[in-house]
């Protein structure tokens, strides 16, 4: 998966970044445009089956998506690194996702992400081997989703400050064709990753996953 996520991104940026991909983004044709979200919820079409068919319950069905997702996006970016020689450097600006608008952020944000989804999918999956019984309390979770939740602002805010400060708010819909709003896009230059924002959410999840691992630990001892 991804090989040929990297082998799409390959076809994309010989189309629109044919001197190497930098920002401001080029704009996509507006069919080009819906393409890529049918792309994307194939995508998570793909990994949610993975998980459903080798997880045997919730909470290993979550494990094994989990797995899946970080897997992907840690080989997507090793392929594109041997297929464009890029990125150059961990901290280049990609775009990482399309669904519901534009994400945003150096590259060794997702990977960091990746690494946490590692670790939570692990531990999961350890305990259920052992015979634990897999319970995420209540904290546990409003950690993991406040912390997923500030994580996407982190990535959205470039795009969703341009949308919100512009006005176009009302014509959300209809921003692939208006062409106000691509003259805006056409000369944006995110400079300033909320890496703050980030550590804090990250930190949650962690926080989350800790609880569980010494709990679920105390259990095993028992």
């Amino acid at each position: 998966m991804g090989l040929l996520e990297a082998i799409v991104v390959v076809y994309l940026r010989m189309l629109y970044y044919p001197q190497g991909f930098q920002f401001p983004l080029q704009l996509l044709n507006p069919s080009v445009y819906g393409v890529e979200f049918l792309r994307e919820i194939a995508t998570l079409v793909m990994l949610f089956s993975i998980s459903a068919l080798v997880g045997r319950k919730f909470y290993t069905r979550l494990a094994y998506f989990l797995f899946s997702f970080a897997v992907w996006d840690i080989f997507y970016y090793i392929w594109l690194k041997l297929l464009l020689n890029w990125p150059a450097s961990l901290l280049d600006w990609d775009i990482l996702f399309l669904i519901p608008i534009t994400w945003v952020g150096p590259v060794l944000s997702p990977l960091i992400a990746s690494l946490v989804m590692l670790g939570m999918a692990g531990s999961i999956l350890y305990f259920d081997v052992k015979g634990i019984k897999i319970n995420w309390h209540f904290t546990e979770w409003i950690l993991v989703i406040l912390g997923a939740l500030i994580i996407f602002f982190s990535y959205i805010r470039d795009y969703a400050q341009l949308i919100i400060q512009g006005g176009y708010m009302q014509r959300l819909l209809s921003l692939a064709t208006d062409t106000q709003f691509q003259a805006e896009v056409l000369k944006h230059i995110p400079s300033h990753y909320q890496w703050g924002w980030f550590g804090i959410g990250i930190a949650m999840i962690l926080t989350a996953t800790f609880l569980f691992i010494r709990r679920s630990a105390q259990n095993l001892r028992h």
